[in-house]
């Protein structure tokens, strides 16, 4: 890397989830200068000796080169069983709110996010860690964003997140992407599957879709079954069972998730889809079928992380 490059950043951002890790070389206005990937999430590391040697692995000449940069992380790092346990901060909360609350590894020069918490009309709590980051990341992209929108950041454990005046009001968890997984791999359904993933058969997402949607008095519990019987009849073939199970169940958690907007008072604003592209797609595509359009961004954790470091004042003035 030129020195010209390393001299241009302000910032070390940390995206560290369970299973991944991803650093982030950050300039002005939040431009990624360099990123770099591993496959050492929190639910691999144990200690906070294993974490800072992952990071040095990481990130290492960066922090040699630039010893003056701030480092700041979010994600599962903060969580019960990450680098160091930092407590959430409250919905409703924005960039300032979540500023205000990052905890410094003690003896490491890394500052981590808080994750937010709300707690739904039931008084169920409901935690996130991560996609807070992204949704300032976002918010910053797209000023239009900010004043009312609903956020749905798809995933392992996908997220639907109520925005109005650059706050986070409001969020709901759908344990879709583990559902999937674990279904796939440890149920009956996945028996008839085969094993290699082969290419993607649309038709058969778009009738999971379906099915989901017009069939919205049936509950999951009895349309998940379909899976198993339309292999077993030949109504669909084994090779698209994978993507027939996806579409049903994306498509009962936007059933839940545009209910929810929709109490929310959100069902006229905008929609955003931020996340991995082609499962953002798959999304997309999901949302047609309910007559939605949603706007797909980019991966907008590094913007995040500027932005909050920058509220935080943890940025050399001349360079933020």
């Amino acid at each position: 890397m030129s020195h010209d490059a390393l001299a241009a950043a302000n910032l070390i951002g940390l995206d560290w989830g369970s299973t991944s890790l991803r650093a982030f070389l950050i300039g002005p206005d939040g431009q990624v200068i360099a990123t770099r990937d591993a496959a050492r999430g929190a639910s691999v590391l144990h200690d906070g000796e294993q974490y800072a040697g992952t990071l040095h692995e990481i990130a290492g000449d960066w922090l040699q080169a630039r010893g003056d940069l701030p480092v700041l992380a979010c994600g599962m790092v903060g969580s019960k069983h990450g680098w160091l346990e930092v407590p959430y901060a409250d919905c409703p909360g924005g960039a300032a709110e979540l500023a205000t609350r990052l905890s410094q590894v003690p003896g490491q020069h890394v500052r981590i996010v808080p994750g937010m918490l709300c707690t739904a009309d039931n008084g169920v709590p409901d935690v996130m860690r991560g996609e807070e980051t992204q949704i300032v990341g976002a918010l910053h992209v797209h000023p239009d964003l900010a004043a009312q929108s609903c956020i749905i950041l798809p995933g392992t454990h996908s997220k639907w997140a109520a925005v109005q005046d650059a706050q986070v009001r409001g969020f709901a968890t759908h344990m879709t992407g583990e559902l999937f997984a674990v279904l796939r791999q440890h149920s009956v359904l996945g028996r008839l599957m085969p094993q290699q993933a082969s290419v993607q058969d649309d038709a058969a997402f778009r009738q999971g879709i379906e099915a989901a949607r017009a069939d919205g008095t049936l509950s999951l519990n009895h349309q998940l079954f379909a899976v198993r019987t339309l292999g077993l009849t030949g109504k669909l073939a084994e090779s698209s069972l994978a993507d027939y199970l996806s579409g049903l169940l994306i498509g009962h958690e936007l059933c839940a998730g545009l209910t929810w907007r929709a109490s929310k008072g959100l069902d006229r604003a905008p929609l955003a889809l931020i996340g991995e592209p082609s499962l953002c797609r798959r999304y997309a595509q999901a949302l047609e079928q309910y007559g939605q359009r949603a706007h797909q961004l980019s991966n907008t954790a590094p913007t995040g992380l500027w932005q909050l470091a920058r509220s935080a004042g943890l940025l050399n003035p001349a360079q933020s």
